[in-house]
């Protein structure tokens, strides 16, 4: 992992919005940069942000293992998000993540709590599970990378797929 002096200067700069006392708090503004730029949060990312901030790194950690929307292992190049909450896994978001896996080869019995991502065996596509992404009158929803696509049918998943591979 190498730190871009663009990367160490917006660190810098989100770490100058907390007292000297209280820089922790910077903790996740540095980790979501962090996950932004090089796709997840490495082990040296953890390590890199308690330097940083003088804290163990164990007290980056916990943060990372916390919150589900830091990912601790690289995605693919598109990376797939469906929203389960309950009202679109009534419009069909368990059947879209099931036609979705299908189009890209992703196999999802090894996904947890802990490991939510799994990855297409040529790399390029990743899928996990999302917490309400704020379109419950349009379910099912989807988006890849920061693409939001609503109202996804999952007869329409190996066609959304190829539209992405097509960027590939």
């Amino acid at each position: 992992m190498t730190i871009s002096p663009e990367l160490d200067k917006k660190a810098e700069e989100a770490i100058s919005h907390y007292p000297a006392e209280h820089k922790r708090a910077a903790s996740l503004p540095l980790l979501h940069l962090l996950q932004h730029e090089f796709g997840y949060v490495s082990e040296e990312s953890v390590k890199w942000v308690a330097d940083k901030l003088g804290l163990e790194p164990i007290n980056v950690l916990e943060l990372v293992t916390f919150y589900p929307g830091f990912r601790q292992s690289a995605p693919g190049k598109f990376h797939i998000r469906v929203c389960r909450t309950l009202s679109c896994a009534m419009a069909g978001s368990y059947e879209l993540m099931e036609s979705l896996c299908k189009a890209t080869q992703i196999d999802r019995s090894g996904t947890s709590h802990q490991n939510p991502i799994a990855v297409s065996p040529d790399g390029k596509f990743s899928i996990e599970f999302a917490e309400c992404l704020a379109s419950c009158g349009t379910g099912p929803v989807c988006m890849v990378n920061d693409d939001f696509h609503e109202s996804i049918k999952p007869a329409e998943a190996a066609k959304l797929v190829e539209n992405y591979r097509a960027k590939a």
